[in-house]
This record gives structure tokens, sequence and C-alpha cells, in this order.
């Protein structure tokens, strides 16, 4: 209906401009010649503007018949050509920094600049977590949409949830620029950005508005009265996720975390404590036993004393880095079953150069490395934490996942959801149901009948 619409406009305008009357006096036809002055011959039309006359109709006729053709094709069929249109604007990208092209990248998303997934997702691919129905396992990673700018066009995009931040308490810049490095032909990024954010007041007053915004469009499809599992998030169908990170030059993490807690967790459907950043001097510390207990329990507290309604407070989760020793897994491992901790992301990016990028000079570059040599490393913590928590707390694997059957071996190995980041910065939005497509193909292929079949089935 919106593309006929779009053609009706497009006839509309073409024929006011070509049809219409020109301003002109109008010749009288009837009159006495001896009253008529002489026609003036008609000046010689150069040859470039009758090129540029037939380019023009060239032009018009092809959008007239491209406009006819696409509002006789289904919608899904279009929604389709949308994506892969992106494959052509995508590699421009490669060109401008990479800072610059990420700054474009949200803008673009924020505006509503790109397509958005009207295809609904696969049944196979949906679960329930924390109570709530997720459309599809494959999210996007903190640290794209750092300061929540763009989580409509993002979650648009068809991913079944966002996660924005890590957001500070107090604005900060971050470390120096330049802060983000290419490494395409390895498939991988280095970043040290450290945090820079705009600070939980200008991220929660960006978030009040979409929550309304977002509840108020979706309020006549919501889920039914004392149904167990909600659909979608707390303010439409995409489940967003807030990633909370500490302050360079603060003393007290705890009180970084409470405070971010207090401030934005109204709007989240789950919290992220992010104590693996490589980028924060003396974050990775907090990974300890002593101090990760310390820290949760407060948080955990922060969290619990705040009002509720019927839904509850929004989990917790804690990210954690790859860089571990199997004893700081353990740690982790016990902390989190002994405090209840909702889920582990695994996990942040690496501080290590695989021998895979470490020819590359880019390598040398201080910062986390992400992308496709990571895969590896950080799925084989990820089973490992699935074994020692025995299966019982939801995982979210996170690392190197740049296909449907990367997504497939994380949840093979324990995780329940997914997230990428670096893949999508190359790859652009076409990446994303391409993903969906070969993970439904995955499990179908091996027999599973949902998600939550596959999970853990390396582990068994």
């Amino acid at each position: 209906m919106k593309q006929k619409i779009g053609f009706a406009l497009i006839r509309e305008s073409l024929y006011r401009k070509l049809i219409k009357p020109s301003s002109a006096p109008p010749r009288h036809y009837c009159t006495s010649s001896a009253n008529v002055p002489p026609t003036p011959p008609l000046p010689k039309v150069p040859h470039s503007s009758k090129k540029g006359r037939l380019l023009t109709g060239a032009t018009i006729g092809l959008l007239i018949a491209g406009g006819a053709y696409a509002s006789t094709v289904d919608e899904a069929t279009f929604c389709g050509w949308l994506f892969s249109a992106t494959k052509l604007v995508n590699p421009f990208f490669a060109f401008l920094d990479p800072e610059v092209a990420h700054r474009l990248a949200v803008s673009a998303a924020a505006r509503g600049w790109v397509p958005r997934e009207k295809r609904p997702d696969l049944p196979i691919l949906g679960l329930d977590v924390w109570g709530r129905r997720f459309s599809n396992p494959v999210g996007l990673a903190a640290g794209f949409d750092k300061n929540a700018e763009a989580v409509e066009g993002l979650l648009g995009l068809g991913f079944g949830f966002v996660e924005v931040g890590s957001v500070t308490p107090i604005p900060q810049e971050g470390n120096p620029k330049p802060r983000i490095f290419r490494l395409p032909n390895e498939g991988a990024l280095i970043n040290r950005c450290g945090f820079n954010s705009e600070g939980i007041v200008a991220v929660a007053k960006r978030l009040g508005a979409q929550h309304g915004k977002r509840k108020l469009e979706t309020s006549s499809t919501s889920s039914p009265a004392g149904d167990e599992v909600k659909h979608g998030g707390k303010a439409g169908p995409g489940i967003l996720g807030v990633n909370l990170g500490k302050n360079k030059t603060s003393e007290d993490a705890a009180a970084d975390y409470v405070q971010g807690v207090h401030t934005l967790s109204q709007y989240a459907d789950y919290l992220v404590i992010n104590i693996s950043s490589p980028n924060t001097p003396g974050l990775r510390q907090l990974q300890g036993r002593k101090q990760l207990k310390d820290l949760v329990k407060k948080i955990q507290a922060a969290r619990d004393e705040m009002q509720w309604g019927e839904e509850g407070p929004p989990p917790l989760l804690v990210k954690i880095a790859p860089d571990l020793s199997k004893q700081d897994l353990e740690d982790i491992a016990a902390v989190a079953l002994a405090l209840r901790v909702d889920g582990l992301i695994i996990s942040n990016t690496t501080i290590q150069r695989p021998d895979s990028v470490s020819p590359n000079p880019v390598a040398q570059e201080t910062g986390g490395l992400s992308g496709k040599p990571l895969f590896n490393m950080s799925t084989n913590i990820l089973k490992e934490m699935y074994l020692l928590t025995k299966g019982r707390i939801p995982l979210i694997g996170c690392g190197g996942i740049s296909s449907g059957e990367d997504a497939y071996k994380k949840i093979r190995a324990g995780a329940t959801l997914v997230q990428l980041y670096t893949a999508f910065g190359y790859g652009g939005p076409a990446l994303i149901p391409n993903i969906k497509a070969e993970l439904a193909h995955c499990l179908e292929k091996d027999g599973y009948k949902s998600v939550h079949e596959a999970v853990g089935a390396d582990c068994r």
C-alpha cells in the first residue's frame, strides 16, 4: 500500500511539471491574421540540451516503471531488496576514518535512514529468557550505540535485542584519538575508546523519550493480562539492554554502577555490569572473587530497593573478559551461582594478539581486539563457563560472530543468546537477515525444533 501511494505521488508530481500549461499567454487561432504579429522563429535547441532531455526522459521513465513494478511487489520481497541494497553503500564507509564512519552509521540509524525489517522471524528462532519473549537470539552488542541515540532504528533492522552503552555517570571524552583501528583482511578491529560517554543524564533523557514513544505505538499489541511471558520489552517488541560503566577517575566503582542502576534501570529490559573493558585502568581487577562478590551485592541491593511493578526489577548481568585463567573463571562462576546473577556475557575484547593478526603492523596498537580472531578464544571461555555454571545461568555469547554458523556454534557451546558488533560494522544491515536465516537452517538441519534445544549441545 505504501509503495502504491508513493507511486501515485510521483505520478502526480510528474503530471504537474510535464503536462501543466505554460505560464506564457495562449495563442488565439480564431483571430484575424492581419491583427496577429508574425510568430518569431523558434530558437535552435543545442545538441547538449537534447541529450539532457533524452536523459531526463529516460530517468523519469525508469522511475515510473520502477515505481509501477514496486507497487506490485509484496512487502517481504521489497524489504529484501532494501537490505540487499545496503551492500552497495556499505563499502564506501571503508574509505572514511573508522570513528567518522561509526558516527555516520549511528546517525543514519537514528534518523531512520536504514531499512526496516518487515518480515517476521521464523518461529524456530523465538525463545523465552528472563520472562520475556525474544523473536530471535541475535543481538547487537554494547559499543555501537553508546549513547542510546538509535535504539528504534537498530531494533527495526531485525535484531532480537539491542544493548546500549557503556554509559558512565559523568560525561567523559574517553581516550585520545585515533582510538579505533581496522584490520579488514582479518575481519577485526582494535579499539581503545575508554568509555567515551555523554553520561547517564543525557542517556536517561533520550531513553525516556524513546520509551514513551515506543510504548504508545505498541500499546495495542501488548501481552494479554496474566501471561507469564511478556512478548518483547517494556516499551515494545524489541528487547533493550543497558550496559553500565564507571568513570575513569572514579575511586568508588560500586557508587558509579549504583548511580547507573538508579537512573537507567526503569528503561532497561536487562542491565549489564561492564567490568571487563581493557581500556579503563584497573577495571578488570573487579573480576576478582572478593571484588566481584562485593560489587554485585551492592548493585543488587540498589536495584532491589527500588519500587517495581508486577514485572519486577530488570535482570542483572555481568560482562567478563576472555583473558581469564581457569581459576578466574571458577571464581566468577562461584560468585554468579551464589548470588544468583541473572546472566553472563562472554566475552569482551581481548588484549592478546592471536597468530592470525600478529603479522599486521596495526596489531601493535594498544587496545581491545574484536572480530573473527576472537571467535575461538571467546567460544572456549563460553563453553568452560557453561560447564562451571552447570547450565543454570543464561549466557550471552559474544566475540567474532560473522555468520549464522558462528552463532550456532556459540549456542551449541552454551549461549542462550548471541551478540555481534565488528561483523556488523563490516557487513552492514544485510548481514542480519543472512545470519538469522543461516542459523535457522543449522538448527533444522540438526533436527532441533528450537534454539533452547541446541543450547549447550557440545557440552553434553
